[in-house]
């Protein structure tokens, strides 16, 4: 085994154990066939030369027996093959699909405040093109590896059978070909293999904010910077590439040459033996075509060690990310939440990284089961933090939150977040169908439920113009609805958790006026027996829903009062 039995080698072998049966499947259907390709190849020549002698000689010879091997071995080599093609990839399929669905439930802990130190494109780099590598582990490592060992085991018995002589000269080229001659490609391209795994990333992800920022670039006229950085690392990549790929196909021309020079000495060693009686001439064919097969089995190995080194680096850059110690921790005997908690905030401190600004700065606030609280503030102001560590999803670095008589460190985050209905700013919608995306808030809710919800949400006439009405799919990232339509859809789902506590966020931000005074009447419908905790920048409208109202600004609360006194202020200064 040439490969390195390093921790990224056990760790992906490891991983791909949930499908071993298909994996040992492929694999096997791969040697087979290059097993029975050989048998075929040194049968046939064996069989044309014994032919041709016995057709000089005027010599009877049993052609059937060697005829019918033929066939054989050619039915064999053509169904493994296909089965090879088949299994193979069958199984490659469904490991990416397994280290997609693995690397995704390692990240879900680590979310939002571990991942939020990668950059969206960045980490879309590595869940789709550094997962996509190591589809090669497999399909262009492992089973070239077993492929090469079996066909070196059985063209080395058969030379140490019947022409032992020839067998040292042949193990000392097979070794420069297939292990010296691999070990110096991956060498002499690992700096670059190493940089074009690193470089692409980059790449995708520059290409992923271009396309997903190119508005705002485009406004701030910093579109053709970014299209120059991406021409930059383009350009980058090429070369790197080029000297990869030059590394390459040096490497298959000199293993042709060795497959060559094996052939010329045991054809030269062979001849010797003919002449001296020990060894008759078709089995001279034979050992000849059967080094050829050698080094054609061979010849993969310096690209399966080059792909290996990709994969490895791949690899590194996916444990790196899964190797990461969640920030929020999880308790191991978590209390039960209360099911009409209050809110409570104590001298709570958080900032999102070292060295940055407070975004919390000594917050002390609380929130009574069943009131009704407006947060308001400026951007920055501190207002969508207080958000981030109500629902655990960013720890403070001092302080602590209570919910319903509980520290949160005490409480699991999925029950936290099960008791407080979130209606965010930024409406996340899934390319599924528009009850799919209802019943991910609620996978149980019936009918009477979801319309309810449609109602309260106004989305009675949205629902009725679509062409499959509920089945009708929203397209990626919510393509096939408007930004008032997907706000108002998150309004329903929200509605839908049937949680004690409602977080609005700017929740009739993107809707026209009249939609906007209809939607206030059904969520001070909606919120009847719950906590309300509304955040926005302005109150206008809203004020409707909440009897108190939170200043803040700069990480701190500023004052808090009811909402009819901070009404009446806001109308003196106009």
């Amino acid at each position: 085994m040439i490969w390195p039995q390093s921790s990224v080698f056990r760790r992906l072998f490891d991983l791909l154990g949930v499908h071993r049966a298909w994996l040992w499947a492929g694999a096997a259907l791969a040697v087979s066939a290059t097993l029975s390709g050989i048998a075929l190849m040194a049968v046939s020549g064996w069989f044309i030369t014994a032919m041709a002698l016995a057709g000089a000689s005027a010599m009877a010879i049993n052609y059937f027996t060697p005829a019918a091997v033929i066939r054989g071995l050619a039915i064999v080599r053509s169904g493994a093959r296909y089965g090879d093609r088949l299994i193979t990839h069958e199984a490659t399929l469904r490991t990416l699909a397994s280290l997609r669905a693995w690397l995704f439930r390692r990240l879900i802990p680590l979310a939002p405040d571990q991942i939020s130190m990668w950059r969206t494109g960045e980490l879309m780099a590595r869940l789709r093109s550094d997962v996509d590598a190591l589809e090669h582990f497999y399909l262009s490592v492992l089973v070239p590896t077993a492929v090469a060992v079996a066909a070196t085991i059985l063209v080395s018995s058969l030379m140490a059978a019947t022409l032992p002589t020839a067998l040292p000269v042949l193990v000392a080229i097979a070794v420069l070909a297939g292990l010296i001659l691999p070990l110096w490609a991956k060498r002499a391209a690992a700096e670059d293999a190493t940089a074009a795994v690193a470089t692409s990333s980059r790449l995708r992800g520059l290409m992923l904010d271009l396309l997903r920022g190119y508005g705002e670039l485009l406004a701030c006229g910093a579109a053709s910077g970014q299209a120059e950085r991406i021409k930059l690392l383009d350009g980058r990549l090429a070369v790197h590439r080029r000297h990869v790929e030059r590394i390459q196909a040096l490497g298959s021309a000199i293993s042709g040459m060795l497959a060559q020079l094996a052939v010329i000495f045991v054809l030269s060693i062979g001849l010797v033996a003919v002449r001296s009686g020990a060894l008759s001439s078709p089995l001279l064919t034979m050992l000849v075509l059967l080094s050829v097969t050698l080094f054609e089995s061979l010849a993969t190995l310096p690209e399966a060690l080059a792909h290996w080194h990709a994969t490895q680096a791949s690899a590194e850059r996916v444990f790196q990310i899964v190797d990461s110690e969640p920030k929020v921790r999880e308790p191991a005997e978590p209390a039960v939440v209360a099911s009409m908690p209050d809110i409570r905030f104590e001298k709570v401190r958080m900032r999102y990284a070292n060295e940055t600004f407070w975004a919390l700065d000594g917050v002390d606030l609380e929130v009574r089961a069943g009131s009704r609280v407006a947060v308001v503030g400026a951007s920055g102001a501190g207002k969508s933090s207080l958000i981030n560590v109500l629902q655990k999803l960013y720890l403070p670095q001092s302080g602590r939150v209570i919910l319903g008589g509980k520290p949160l460190d005490q409480l699991r985050g999925d029950d936290v977040r099960r008791k407080i209905a979130v209606i965010a700013q930024q409406t996340t919608l899934f390319d599924r169908s528009l009850l799919e995306n209802f019943l991910l808030a609620a996978p149980e809710a019936s009918d009477a439920q979801i319309h309810r919800a449609v109602r309260v949400a106004q989305l009675d006439d949205f629902v009725a113009a679509l062409p499959l009405g509920y089945d009708t799919v929203l397209g990626d990232g919510g393509s096939a609805v408007s930004g008032g339509e997907a706000r108002r859809i998150a309004i329903a789902r929200a509605l839908l958790q049937d949680a004690p506590v409602l977080l609005l966020d700017e929740p009739t931000e993107g809707l026209d006026a009249r939609t906007a005074d209809s939607l206030y009447a059904s969520l001070n419908e909606a919120a009847k027996s719950r906590t309300l905790l509304l955040i926005t920048h302005r109150l206008g409208g809203l004020a409707r829903l909440v009897d108190e109202v939170v200043v803040m600004g700069f990480g701190r609360i500023i004052e808090r009062l009811p909402v009819a006194d901070y009404l009446a202020r806001e109308a003196a200064q106009f």
